[in-house]
């Protein structure tokens, strides 16, 4: 049987050409003005996923390799 996108997962990671897997930060939607501003730049930027979760993420999303 053909393997079905975990859709949930595909919306929150990109698999780059060479296969790193980026998410955005997590806490960006409120609350944020009692953050420093050093925290609140750190959360404008992308963050490359561990190694050990690439095998679980190419499970779910097969249409990247």
């Amino acid at each position: 049987m053909k393997l079905k996108t975990h859709k949930a997962l595909a919306k929150r990671v990109k698999i780059t050409k060479t296969g790193k897997a980026i998410k955005r930060k997590a806490g960006q939607d409120h609350f944020n003005s009692r953050e420093t501003g050093k925290t609140r730049r750190n959360k404008r930027s992308d963050l490359q996923m561990s190694s050990t979760l690439k095998k679980a993420i190419t499970a779910a999303l097969p249409y990247q390799k």
